[in-house]
């Protein structure tokens, strides 16, 4: 019997964790990709690792899925020299967003005045609406009497915006267009039982990486409800979105910044508003992925990546964006709140964030170049510090650490060395 296992690596915080770049890199040591859940709202929908010419990549059926946005990146990437006809495999499970999703998605964001969630207006939560009510269309319907189950859910679509004062014909034709384009254009590759494909694989002691989208906090069971995303980011959602069993879940990389940030709308009690903010914006280039957008930023918070690590199972902690911290005299983390006289260890589910007091640990900065390390004995013993620290609070060890764009400038840690 095979024992082989899945690997899976998710956002801990709430999203634009550096999650792409870490898969770019840890890509190297696996044989198949595979996206397990969201759609094309602030990140790409096929899995990082496509620019290696020999790894599987795998779409399955906890994503959402739109044809244009899907041969937008293929195209894109083919360009570049790199084919994907042979090695994308595209569940037939996986949710279909329609053009009118979209204008659902901006159309319920304008109903909700000061409560808006600042979706991405690309259909996702619309179309997982149309999936839990299970009268969404999926990839597989594209091939079987696709013309008249499209007219039938944008007629539904269509009266649903009327009655909100929302209807656009102009502009539903104009995305209309594109979008079918894109479902002529996708139907070259294969579409599959993905779950059947990665049980084989395998078998066949192929090693996997199951590639998740957005953060754990937006998770829609776990996160900051109502402000989270429309599926489940959760590792376990590798388990749904791909078929896996929970027993064949092997390592779970778990990513989190050295700092805190947040898009849009939503609970954020390390957030900031002073230089502190403005530099972690300048040094991380802090602008939405896709927007411009500035993130709002603050100090680490241990208390929600707690919450995260501990529904997650994470066995090992990449940290990223480290070097944006190179010049700071001081730098804080949050280790537990304070609401009225009651101090709180564990991050709460209630609405009212904003009366939690952030109580903080302060520690030396480094102030030297972590861009130019390369190995961990590269490291300032201020930052190995500020890491032990890290792994003292958490219980995990920080097993990678990211302090720049580039693959050379992830690196991986001795945890041995220093347990």
């Amino acid at each position: 019997m095979n024992n082989q296992k899945a690997d899976v690596i998710i956002g801990l915080q709430w999203g634009d964790e550096g999650k792409g770049r870490v898969t770019e890199y840890l890509a190297l040591r696996y044989d198949v990709i595979a996206r397990f859940n969201g759609g094309p709202n602030s990140v790409r929908t096929i899995p990082h690792g496509a620019v290696l010419s020999d790894t599987l990549l795998i779409l399955g059926n906890g994503m959402a899925i739109s044809p244009d946005c899907l041969m937008n990146e293929i195209k894109q990437i083919e360009h570049a020299g790199v084919y994907l006809k042979d090695r994308l495999l595209i569940s037939k499970r996986a949710q279909l967003i329609m053009p009118s999703h979209r204008l659902l998605d901006k159309a319920y964001e304008s109903v909700r005045a000061e409560n808006k969630l600042s979706t991405s207006s690309q259909g996702v939560g619309p179309a997982y609406a149309d999936k839990a009510n299970r009268v969404g269309l999926r990839i597989g319907d594209i091939v079987d009497h696709f013309a008249e189950k499209f007219a039938t859910h944008k007629a539904v679509h269509e009266s649903i915006l009327r009655s909100m004062h929302f209807y656009s014909p102009m502009e539903i034709n104009n995305i209309e267009s594109e979008w079918l384009e894109g479902v002529e254009y996708i139907k070259q590759f294969k579409f599959v039982d993905t779950e059947r494909e990665i049980h084989k694989l395998m078998q066949e002691g192929k090693m996997v990486l199951c590639e998740g989208a957005r953060g754990a906090m937006l998770d829609v069971d776990m996160g900051t409800y109502p402000f989270v995303t429309s599926c489940n980011t959760v590792s376990a959602a590798a388990c749904t979105g791909l078929g896996i069993p929970p027993t064949m879940i092997g390592t779970v990389y778990g990513v989190a910044k050295i700092y805190s940030t947040r898009v849009g709308a939503g609970p954020f009690p390390t957030e900031l508003f002073d230089a502190n903010a403005k530099k972690m914006r300048e040094k991380g280039n802090e602008l939405g992925t896709g927007t411009e957008y500035e993130r709002r930023c603050g100090w680490i918070d241990l208390v929600a990546l707690k919450h995260a690590i501990m529904i997650n199972g994470v066995n090992k902690l990449i940290l990223t964006k480290c070097d944006a911290f190179d010049e700071f005299e001081t730098i804080k983390a949050c280790v537990a709140y304070k609401k009225d006289v009651e101090f709180i260890d564990y991050y709460p589910d209630e609405k009212s964030h904003e009366e939690l007091e952030p109580i903080y640990v302060e520690m030396q900065g480094w102030k030297e170049r972590l861009s130019y390390c390369r190995k961990e004995s590269d490291f300032p013993a201020a930052f190995i510090e500020f890491v032990r620290f890290l792994e003292k609070e958490l219980g995990v060890p920080v097993s990678y650490v990211s302090v720049g764009f580039d693959k050379e400038q992830t690196i991986e840690m001795d945890v041995e060395k220093r347990s």
